[in-house]
């Protein structure tokens, strides 16, 4: 089965950039259109960030679609699709470098997120945690499209942590998903979208204890399989002491990078999940 997966991701890859688009928007309406859990939560999560109109659902259906449709062409075309990136911000990143602390880039599931890494590898090595997929078929396959030079993964764990601070201590780069829901004791409730949400505590904590500069990134889908438009958002700093208004203060910039571009956020992942054994959420 992980051969057959594999074989058939290459496979894909080998085709134009707007038609993997046009197909996955395709598919993305498609699934949307089905009644269920998935279009119910897309529908609501928009809704919270003030996105309520009905076109705005089905765009956003449609740009998952597209989301996962490309990820072929970067994985196993990497080369053309960075041919297909613009990074105009990339000044950002080149004065985060000059300081020498490292840098923590945080990736939402906004836009490409598949792209942000392997353009930043070209400024040096980086070091990503990530979670094992469910289907343990899968990961051979997300294996042989991930593992690049200078781009390092390590598990979403203590060791993977430890990692983490290594790298950091070298004045290398790492990064992670700063909008998955974590497991419970790992997280605090923070406003997102003006909506408690449990959110990882991991990088502020890495933050506070290296003083490593924070820079969200995503890369925007551009329409009619142009390729991608590279944003960046630094996290101003001083860094606030208590943890969780530095939290906070990561979920405020995270809504900014939504916002430029909010179609293409992943609003169908569950974002406001309440994890088993999790504090209960404050009372305003």
């Amino acid at each position: 089965m992980s051969f057959m997966v594999l074989f058939f991701l290459k496979l894909l890859s080998h085709l134009p950039l707007r038609l993997l688009h046009g197909i996955g928007k395709c598919l993305g309406l498609l699934i949307y259109c089905l009644p269920g859990r998935y279009r119910q939560r897309l529908q609501a999560n928009a809704r919270q960030a003030g996105y309520k109109h009905p076109a705005f659902a089905r765009r956003a259906a449609a740009q998952t679609g597209a989301m996962i449709m490309e990820i072929p062409k970067v994985w196993f075309k990497t080369n053309k699709a960075l041919d297909l990136c613009e990074n105009p911000q990339i000044g950002i990143v080149r004065q985060a470098l000059a300081e020498n602390r490292g840098i923590l880039y945080l990736t939402p599931h906004l836009g490409c997120f598949e792209i942000t890494a392997r353009i930043l590898i070209q400024h040096g090595p980086i070091t990503v945690m990530y979670r094992p997929p469910r289907q343990a078929f899968l990961e051979p396959a997300m294996k042989a499209g991930r593992d690049l030079p200078g781009l390092r993964s390590v598990p979403a764990n203590m060791r993977g942590v430890r990692e983490f601070m290594r790298a950091i201590r070298r004045g290398e780069a790492i990064g992670m998903l700063p909008d998955q829901v974590p497991s419970s004791g790992e997280g605090v409730w923070a406003s997102f979208f003006d909506r408690p949400a449990y959110t990882m505590t991991l990088a502020a904590r890495l933050a506070q204890q290296t003083h490593v500069p924070i820079i969200l990134t995503a890369g925007e889908r551009l329409p009619k399989g142009q390729g991608w438009r590279i944003h960046y958002v630094r996290v101003p700093e001083p860094y606030p002491d208590d943890l969780s208004a530095f939290v906070q203060h990561i979920n405020h910039a995270m809504e900014e990078l939504i916002r430029r571009f909010p179609e293409q956020y992943l609003w169908s992942y569950n974002r406001y999940k309440i994890p088993a054994d999790a504090p209960p959420i404050p009372t305003q």
